[in-house]
């Protein structure tokens, strides 16, 4: 998922010299991020710069060094901390007029500009499935695990003319468009 949205990042600002990525070291996927974000980055030719938050205070210190390290655009990893964090995160985005990625769009909703993650309507909808399934007698430890197969992409229009960046449609589709 990070290499993909590294992909329309670089896709929406291909002349970013610098991506930062924000995030928590606490959450319990954040290795395996950043060893995604580093292939994705190698196959784009593209340097990221790794910058991490897990409480509030960590986060301003995270945009003081990302204004020192001239960040061009910016990914927001995944994890509880950084969503709840989430208006915080959006307002020194916006502050510091980096073109953001993000995992969802609750992200988009809060003025960020743009979001790509796992349909959570789909999720919900394949959750409702499998309760179907365990009450009509199915055991749940014999129903198997899947992986999410419908994405959304939300575009913040008004986050775009805010930071002058023009969405092409011919560039990438997006799911929903916030104006």
């Amino acid at each position: 998922m990070i290499s993909k949205r590294l992909e329309i990042l670089h896709e929406l600002v291909p002349k970013a010299e610098t991506i930062a990525l924000l995030v928590d070291p606490n959450y319990f996927r954040a290795e395996t991020e950043l060893r995604e974000l580093d292939i994705g980055g190698q196959a784009l030719g593209q340097k990221v710069i790794v910058f991490k938050a897990g409480s509030d205070r960590e986060i301003d210190a995270a945009f003081t060094a990302i204004a020192q390290a001239k960040v061009s655009a910016m990914l927001v990893g995944l994890g509880a901390f950084l969503t709840g964090q989430r208006h915080q995160i959006v307002q020194l985005v916006a502050l510091h007029k980096i073109p953001a990625i993000y995992i969802g769009r609750q992200y988009t909703e809060a003025d960020g500009l743009m979001s790509y993650g796992a349909s959570p309507s789909d999720a919900y909808r394949r959750a409702g499935v499998y309760v179907a399934r365990i009450l009509k007698g199915e055991k749940p430890s014999d129903l198997p695990v899947e992986l999410p197969t419908k994405f959304d992409l939300v575009i913040n229009l008004r986050t775009a003319k805010a930071l002058g960046l023009t969405i092409s449609p011919a560039l990438i589709a997006p799911d929903e468009v916030i104006e």
